[in-house]
């Protein structure tokens, strides 16, 4: 387990913005350009990703099906893949989904609006390190692919914990890097070269998708963020992984 001063001080991945030449925060950054990104984002993301992304969420999903969660939150819920899936493979009461981004979320309406989940899906406006709802709100909190975008990831965990009932579960999904040296230099070759190519191909802004793998890259994986989690005050922290390491998926627990 770290050492709780380390919970006192930023770590490396949270130093990480789009632009190092703003004067914005690293949370303003990253608002304005998922709001930039939003109308092409689940389009280029599907072509990159060949859809295998979506098998990476189902299975999450799936594994939370024992613990039946009536009441859940998506934290960086963006167009609401998650929230969507969540509501076929889950059935709960309600899931609420909070982002910083309007443009992203109003993609992500229109799309729940579209398969008639708004009387059970809900979107709003809102920061996971200042999460507008009271303690012990949710029997499942969940974040795919965006808790590397935190401006302080250690805020973001506690506000989650406080949010979650005493047994309730956290859900993580998030890139990693693979561990064998060849598929290793592939997928950096692929991420930090072929990815933004294609997204300016596209239309969309290449320092986004530059910004997203250099955070990915730095972010804390396997062992190490179960170590975090553990010292933020979670159990039974547990990782997988998918695709030869370029995706983990990590579950945690509020403890009773």
């Amino acid at each position: 387990m770290l050492p709780l001063r380390r919970m006192n001080h930023p770590l490396p991945h949270d130093n990480v913005v789009p632009d190092r030449n703003s004067a914005e925060t690293k949370k303003e950054q990253v608002a304005r350009m998922f709001d930039q990104i939003a109308p092409r984002y689940d389009l280029l993301n599907r072509f990159l990703s060949a859809r295998i992304d979506l098998h990476w969420r189902k299975d999450a999903l799936r594994e939370m099906i024992p613990h039946a969660p009536k009441r859940i939150l998506d934290v960086a819920t963006g167009t609401a893949d998650l929230a969507l899936l969540a509501e076929k493979i889950l059935h709960p009461d309600s899931i609420i989904g909070i982002d910083i981004s309007p443009q992203m979320l109003s993609v992500g309406r229109d799309k729940i609006e579209k398969v008639k989940k708004s009387s059970s899906i809900l979107l709003e406006s809102g920061d996971a390190e200042a999460i507008n709802h009271p303690d012990g709100s949710f029997d499942l909190v969940m974040v795919a692919y965006g808790i590397r975008n935190f401006q302080d990831l250690t805020t973001g965990l506690k506000e989650m914990f406080r949010v979650l009932r005493p047994g309730g579960k956290l859900l993580i999904l998030e890139f990693s890097r693979p561990k064998n040296p060849i598929w290793r230099s592939l997928y950096q070759f692929y991420m930090k070269q072929y990815v933004p190519t294609v997204a300016s191909w596209m239309g969309q802004d290449k320092k986004a998708y530059s910004y997203l793998d250099e955070s990915a890259r730095l972010f804390p994986e396997r062992t190490e963020l179960v170590n975090i989690l553990e010292t933020a005050g979670y159990s039974d922290c547990t990782y997988k992984t998918y695709t030869g390491g370029i995706c983990s998926r990590y579950i945690a627990t509020r403890p009773l």
